[in-house]
């Protein structure tokens, strides 16, 4: 009895490190390539729906499959999208504001289009369970060419569906036209999102899987709920051959989690940020290398990397990032393994030829800057709610600020909080150029920035574009704020 005792000890040990090891052991699935959907005829036409996945989340679902598609649109093209609302009448999880009513629309995230229907219309473009929304959406000839991402956007309950993965990729072609060398690369779109883990059964092993960091590079203690998944798998395969060079467009399409991103002993030659290249507004000056660039929730970076030399292991990970002493645990980990290969086994899309001109929007700022702001946003929150300068969202609230269409504007984000809050502004970009009142190293044109814990960001507003005309909206992106009030409305007018 004691040596059966014995043996059936050994075989469960052997049993238990086995499956230690493989749950450890990392992800060796190919970074999948998300669907697609292209134009004809300068319409992109596609059916999206809301619906509801096997695991019981709120997901998009396009011709029978529960992946959002990366939409690939030129400058001059209209997207036409039937937006249908299959989410059940009843709601099955948490919402910011209850009762949940899984309601749902899209905001297509830093195009600068139309803010009226049928285009990025997110206070009356709305579909409840069983309706749908015709979206049209105009993109100008003159766009900036980049990567941009769609999401739902319903307030009080647009962070739930966000953080269930309902987003997608936007890629305006024809940034080569800034950026030659991008030409004939290998281009991969990588959308990062992030999973929930809180009441997930094999929660550590997925934490090991990860390599992920405890405790944080901040002061919460508590572990982190969330972990990064690329184009919805964990720590997938990128397959590039030594010294390769690839163009990567990259969004952080998550609903409240930063992503400070670097690869091991490579650096990144960055092309654009938030869909903006860089030559755009300074054609001296079309890229920008980095060993790591700071990524918040909604901010995009393409950039061009490398393979490792031959022989040589590499990771793409993302560094722990300091919210602040009330904000939620960001800590580091691995998003991708760079796999060595001679050839990638999948179809090579590259960077198509676009034999345009292109535009630059060369512009001084010095006079805007060194005003006094003209509109002052504060961000302030207690334990009923989030607020911007005292107020919370309502949907009918009047504008907290008006702009006159074909100005600039110096705007101060002031964060009265002792957390980290990425700011948004819908249909336009900002030039971001001061934290804290001392000039930013690499001032950059975004339309998403960090306005530091118990500081201040300062940044003039682009509000030259004749199509923005009409009713649109700021606000925090940690989308759990946004739904709990920490939104205000402006009137281009």
């Amino acid at each position: 009895m004691i040596v059966r005792s014995r043996f059936f000890k050994i075989v469960a040990l052997a049993f238990a490190m086995a499956w230690l090891a493989r749950a450890d052991k990392p992800n060796r699935t190919v970074l999948p390539d998300p669907p697609e959907v292209q134009g004809r005829d300068h319409v992109v036409a596609l059916t999206l729906r809301a619906a509801t996945n096997p695991e019981g989340h709120d997901a998009f679902s396009f011709r029978g499959q529960m992946s959002a598609p990366v939409i690939r649109a030129w400058p001059g093209d209209t997207l036409k999208i039937d937006y249908v609302n299959e989410l059940p009448k009843n709601a099955s999880e948490p919402c910011a504001i209850e009762p949940c009513h899984n309601m749902s629309n899209l905001h297509f995230h830093g195009l600068e289009v139309s803010p009226r229907g049928p285009q990025d219309d997110v206070l009356e473009m709305m579909a409840m369970p069983g309706e749908t929304l015709h979206y049209a959406v105009q993109i100008p000839p003159d766009h900036p060419p980049g990567l941009y991402w769609y999401h739902t956007h319903p307030h009080g309950e647009s962070h739930r569906q966000v953080l269930d993965g309902m987003s997608g990729a936007i890629v305006i072609e024809g940034i080569d036209r800034y950026v030659p060398e991008v030409r004939g690369l290998r281009e991969r779109v990588l959308v990062l999102r992030a999973r929930s883990i809180k009441e997930d059964p094999e929660a550590a092993a997925l934490r090991r899987r990860v390599d992920m960091s405890q405790p944080g590079c901040g002061s919460e203690s508590e572990k982190s709920e969330r972990l990064f998944t690329v184009n919805g798998a964990i720590r997938p395969e990128i397959s590039i051959a030594p010294g390769e060079r690839q163009f990567w467009r990259v969004v952080n399409a998550s609903a409240d989690q930063y992503a400070d991103i670097e690869i091991d002993g490579e650096s990144l030659t960055i092309v654009a940020l938030d869909g903006m290249p860089l030559a755009y507004h300074d054609p001296r000056h079309p890229t920008r290398v980095a060993g790591h660039v700071l990524v918040p929730p909604a901010g995009r970076v393409e950039a061009i990397v490398s393979g490792p030399s031959a022989g040589k292991q590499a990771a793409l990970r993302t560094r722990c990032v300091d919210t602040g002493a009330l904000g939620d645990p960001n800590v580091a980990m691995v998003l991708a393994d760079m796999r060595p290969t001679e050839q990638s086994a999948q179809p090579q899309r590259v960077v198509p030829l676009d034999r345009h001109r292109p535009d630059f929007k060369l512009v001084q700022l010095d006079r805007i800057e060194k005003s006094p702001p003209d509109f002052v946003v504060t961000f302030t929150e207690d334990k009923n709610g989030f607020y911007i300068n005292g107020q919370k969202f309502a949907l009918d609230a009047q504008p907290m600020v008006r702009a006159k269409v074909g100005a600039y504007q110096h705007w101060r984000i002031v964060n009265a909080t002792r957390e980290l809050h990425p700011m948004h502004i819908h249909q336009t970009h900002f030039f971001a150029y001061q934290e804290n009142g001392v000039r930013i190293t690499n001032p950059a044109w975004l339309d998403t920035v960090n306005v530091p814990a118990g500081g201040s960001t300062d940044v003039v507003m682009d509000f030259t574009n004749p199509v923005i005309r009409g009713m649109s909206v700021f606000h925090c992106h940690l989308l759990n704020h946004e739904d709990k009030g920490m939104m205000a409305k402006i009137l281009f007018e």
